[in-house]
């Protein structure tokens, strides 16, 4: 390793500042230049890393949202996921993955809720663990972002996010606490400011991170989120990203006026850095070719759909089949940093369901939509070709002009013209089955009781159609639920509702978000937390609760009682019923994915810590267990519990 102490200011100053747009500075070749790259859900690379050209892209691996990610309920497949891209990266030369993101769902109108996991946090933190882990598995880093409280888009480097303590420990910060256990190699700072302080320059919440959560990497800024350098350097971020050209020359020419102490030891993060991609990058081996990384991709998205409504027409039992609207047959994905360029060429629905042997045929009616416009086409002729169809199976959704980077969305209806398309061709069909593709929660309330069925397909990346068609043929039995509740509508959503302004967002829900709220508050919505349908019927039972040392160990059995193999997303939620404190109602504290043959049963076990009833209490600045009675919850969603059992903790 070149020492710090060999260094000039000059170089030091410059080792703490990218080189460009997607490296570092390597001391004019004395050190490794690591490359880092978006793409958290496939690679998004220019071909010409020396410009910072964001629309001429590598094509690559699309793989599923963290949204559908999420709503498998299978943490192995974000460590699947994970060691895929850990393979994209090796065959690009790429050190660095710049994801995963862990920011929680506050608002159903962020414009940035498809990149992030779940308005749960220990959902979150259990998927960016696993991811964490399959990436670097393949001696590829990662970076975890955006720490912390990135949950709006909007004014996003100048509004300050103002949390209390506790809300900040237990929703906010817990997700990035568990990621930590995977040992990131980076953490990327959020734009936003919290409580009146950059996050570039948070010292405070650093110290967390680093004192607290174990993380002994390198911090790293998100691009052009640095204000003023020099007190992000003394806050402790160590790589300001990318290359500027005023903030180098501000920085070099107070050099002799910085920290010594502060730019040493930051620069030295940054050599340390340099070197473990160096030494990293030479056990790096490609172990799963283009075929198997594809088959990662279809499989995610075979699990995360979900089915949100089906009064008995589906699976699709033979019969003509009329496929239209504008996401049939254009790709909708989100916008901003996580868009991929497909190395695969767009599979239009209805040749997905050709393929899959169904008699499909497509025509239009909602042409295209541009933000919450859409162009209505033919109607009168879909309405036509409905009346004469079996099935209708109409597409729509939110394209990457609704939900991007850098802006929230606007409503959580569809448009006006897709709603005149489900009302119109549920009058004329036999069966309508409409099929969402977006990448946040939608507001159905004015159409859902019209459809015969509801399938979530979210933005399903390169595979969705392949996965669409297998689950409404019947070949894929749905298995994926809800990882953010649905409400009936945008004001029943305390967050949209709090105070905000041009400098600040209060968070004044505090710890009810999403279920947490709708539960304690015994508010109605239109699909819960967990919620999803199978076209397996499922059974709890026998459940047993008992004390294994200081931790709690929980067991019960679920039945398949229908004749189709399927999977169940079991859930565990703790209610403490003697708290001292304001408590919601409940939490989730695990969860499991279990396979199930027809007619038969499968025992599942949980062992629960004594962190799963804890606390963070202010008064003591820890989590806290406070003994007293508590609730153990198991069902097959936050609104569907099962089981009930009470235990007593000391």
């Amino acid at each position: 390793m070149k020492r710090i102490k060999n260094l000039t200011k000059e170089q030091k100053i410059k080792l703490v500042m990218g080189a460009d747009f997607w490296t570092n500075y390597d001391l004019d070749g004395q050190i490794y230049k690591f490359v880092v790259s978006d793409g958290p859900i496939g690679l998004r690379q220019p071909l010409d890393r020396m410009t910072t050209e964001q629309h001429d892209c590598i094509k690559s691996v699309a793989y599923p949202s963290f949204q559908m990610l999420s709503q498998t309920w299978d943490a192995e497949l974000a460590y699947e996921m994970g060691r895929s891209l850990g393979n994209d990266c090796i065959e690009q030369k790429v050190d660095i993955l710049l994801g995963p993101g862990v920011n929680i769902k506050r608002l159903p109108t962020n414009g940035r809720n498809f990149e992030y996991l779940s308005e749960d946090p220990y959902v979150a933190g259990t998927f960016a663990r696993e991811y964490i882990k399959g990436v670097q598995s393949k001696h590829v880093g990662t970076s975890l972002k955006h720490f912390c409280c990135n949950n709006s888009e909007k004014s996003r480097q100048w509004m300050s996010m103002e949390v209390d303590e506790r809300t900040m420990r237990e929703i906010y910060l817990r997700a990035f606490e568990m990621a930590c256990e995977a040992h990131p190699w980076t953490v990327m700072c959020s734009y936003n400011l919290v409580n009146g302080v950059r996050m570039s320059e948070n010292a405070k919440l650093y110290g967390v991170l680093r004192n607290e959560f174990g993380f002994d990497g390198l911090i790293v800024s998100d691009w052009d989120a640095v204000k003023d350098s020099e007190a992000s350097l003394n806050a402790g971020l160590s790589l300001e990203m990318p290359y500027n050209a005023a903030h180098q020359r501000e920085m070099l020419a107070k050099a002799d006026k910085l920290d010594p102490a502060r730019l040493d030891e930051n620069a030295q993060r940054v050599l340390e850095l340099a070197d473990r991609c160096e030494e990293e990058s030479k056990l790096r081996k490609i172990d799963m070719n283009l075929e198997d990384r594809r088959a990662v991709a279809l499989k995610i998205e075979e699990e995360g759909i979900v089915l949100l409504k089906n009064s008995g027409v589906l699976p699709l039992h033979g019969g003509k089949v009329f496929v239209t609207g504008a996401a049939a047959w254009r790709y909708y994905f989100g916008g901003g940093s996580s868009n991929v360029y497909p190395e695969r060429e767009f599979e239009p629905l209805e040749d997905a369901l050709r393929h899959e042997g169904a008699d499909a045929e497509y025509a239009e009616s909602v042409w295209e939509v541009n933000g919450h416009q859409a162009n209505l086409g033919n109607l009168k002729g879909a309405v036509l070709k409905a009346a004469a169809s079996d099935y209708t199976v109409l597409c729509v959704g939110e394209p990457c002009s609704c939900e991007y980077e850098s802006a929230d969305r606007q409503q959580i209806k569809l448009s006006k013209e897709e709603e005149t398309a489900i009302h119109a061709l549920a009058r004329a069909s036999e069966k309508l089955i409409v099929v969402v593709y977006a990448g946040a929660a939608i507001d159905m309330s004015d159409w859902v009781d019209e459809a015969d069925a509801v399938v979530w397909a979210g933005y399903g990346g390169e595979f969705v159609n392949r996965a669409v068609a297998e689950v409404l043929t019947g070949k894929v039995n749905p298995s994926g639920k809800l990882t953010e509740t649905f409400p009936l509508s945008l004001e029943d959503v305390p967050s949209e509702n709090a105070y905000r302004d041009e400098a600040v967002m209060v968070y004044s829900e505090g710890l009810n978000v999403g279920y947490r709220y709708f539960d304690s508050f015994d508010v109605p919505v239109l699909f819960p937390f967990g919620f999803g349908l199978s076209y397996s019927e499922f059974r709890y039972g026998n459940l047993t609760v008992g004390k294994d040392g200081e931790n709690i160990k929980v067991r019960f059995e679920i039945e398949n009682v229908s004749d189709i193999d399927g999977k169940e997303a079991a859930q565990l939620y703790v209610r403490e019923i003697t708290k001292e404190v304001y408590r919601p109602y409940q939490e989730l504290k695990a969860f499991k994915k279990v396979f199930v043959k027809a007619r038969e049963k499968a025992a599942v076990e949980f062992v629960l810590d004594r962190s799963a009833f804890a606390y963070y209490s202010v008064a003591k600045d820890r989590w806290t267990v406070k003994p007293g009675v508590f609730e153990i919850r198991v069902g097959a969603s936050v609104s569907d519990i099962r089981l009930t059992k009470k235990i007593v903790l000391n």
